[in-house]
């Protein structure tokens, strides 16, 4: 048998829930560091992948990717935030991160300066055309021939990395769906790609793509504690140049919606820029994914929801998903749908219960899981013929003890 612990949020939306088979061991989670020599860097480039946990090496499931720079250092970060939504505000997705610990500001700025904020620059810059060469021409078609992708990609930098993020979206958009900009910066060779974005702006369509900045805002000026948000655009001084950048871009950016630009950004008062890069790809992603979470979630746990009006609501939900990654996925992924089955049979609403079943088959019909899952329905209802059916074909899709163990359970019935 199978045992579902049910975590439901005030609305009544289903968020998480966790699946133990008896006899099973628990799925593993893919996680892989690897390296790359580029031709466009004239180095090895390492970075790692993190493989979401229903991926299976032999099935058929292709996943959004989700790029972070200085992958390495905000690996964690980035976890933590997916790990916690992905389900009902985050779709499954495969993590990359990419190095930039060599190299970093050569790497992550888009123009060459000698000096910045006073004093001489030490280490080597402008070097962001050649690492967007490698990320287009080396990495993507890498992760793409490598695992089962899709063409719906994210990019997420802090700091330089989002100063680079920017310039990405801006001169090569066609490369990420999505951007995340923490605390980006802009103040770059004095605010040349905040002039640039004006210009682009103006004439330029960038419909179809979204983007997210965030503001560290605790210390806006180190040495004057009286420059606050309210006059801080007032201030001539080189310490503030960084946060109003940030602020100048994005009160023009916000303004020019003819851009067809998906655009949100937020200030984070209580935040440095150290401590930033958390909530920021919290509020980021979600912000991203809006569209993705379910329309009207308290209809799915309503007994009073009819089976017809469920089967509405999964069908535009497939619609909205279309509409915006551009091919078809399911309208829940698997493991939604197989909790919501079960959650329904322990409310005693078996029509309901069938509903989620079947659409589990029909979209995911190479998953044993979701054939057992139908097997232990019918033998919930006594119908023992069609529960052995749904056992056997479940069996032909794992060789897995377990459902073997289950034909023989119920031919003993």
């Amino acid at each position: 048998m199978k045992k579902y612990t049910l975590l439901l949020l005030t609305i009544g939306s289903l968020l998480i829930f966790h699946e133990e088979i008896i006899g099973q061991s628990a799925p593993i989670e893919f996680e892989i560091v690897d390296s790359l020599f580029s031709t466009s860097l004239d180095e090895n480039r390492d970075f790692w992948v993190k493989l979401p946990e229903n991926y299976q090496p032999n099935g058929d499931q292709k996943y959004p990717v989700v790029y972070l720079l200085d992958g390495f250092s905000l690996q964690n970060t980035l976890e933590t935030v997916y790990n916690n939504y992905w389900g009902h505000y985050l779709p499954h997705m495969i993590l990359v991160g990419i190095s930039n610990r060599n190299n970093r500001t050569k790497d992550l700025t888009p123009s060459q300066v000698k000096m910045r904020r006073g004093s001489a620059m030490n280490t080597e810059t402008g070097g962001a055309d050649k690492f967007t060469q490698f990320i287009e021409k080396e990495l993507i078609p890498y992760i793409d021939n490598t695992y089962p992708t899709t063409p719906y990609r994210t990019l997420i930098g802090h700091s330089y990395a989002g100063l680079f993020a920017i310039n990405v979206l801006i001169n090569h958009s066609h490369l990420f769906e999505n951007y995340i900009a923490i605390d980006p910066s802009l103040d770059w060779d004095s605010q040349k790609l905040v002039k640039q974005a004006k210009e682009n702006l103006k004439t330029e369509s960038l419909k179809g793509k979204s983007l997210y900045v965030s503001l560290a805002a605790e210390q806006l000026h180190m040495f004057d504690e009286k420059i606050t948000l309210e006059n801080i655009m007032t201030d001539t001084s080189e310490f503030t140049l960084f946060a109003r950048s940030i602020i100048d871009f994005s009160n023009f950016v916000e303004s020019r919606t003819e851009s067809g630009l998906n655009f949100s950004w937020k200030i984070y008062p209580e935040d440095l820029h150290g401590t930033v890069p958390l909530p920021s790809m919290r509020d980021g992603l979600i912000f991203l994914f809006k569209w993705y979470q379910f329309m009207t979630p308290e209809k799915y746990n309503n007994p009073a929801t009819s089976v017809d009006e469920l089967a509405e609501l999964l069908k535009r939900q497939e619609e909205i998903y279309l509409t915006h990654f551009g091919y078809h996925v399911p309208p829940m992924i698997e493991e939604l749908l197989s909790g919501y089955g079960y959650m329904n049979m322990q409310m005693g609403q078996p029509e309901r219960a069938h509903l989620f079943f079947k659409m589990n088959i029909h979209y995911y019909p190479k998953s044993a899981n979701a054939y057992d899952s139908m097997a232990e329905y019918y033998e919930a209802q006594n119908d023992i013929p069609n529960a052995l059916k749904f056992a056997q074909k479940a069996a032909e899709l794992s060789d897995k003890d377990y459902y073997k163990n289950r034909i023989e359970a119920l031919k003993n019935k």
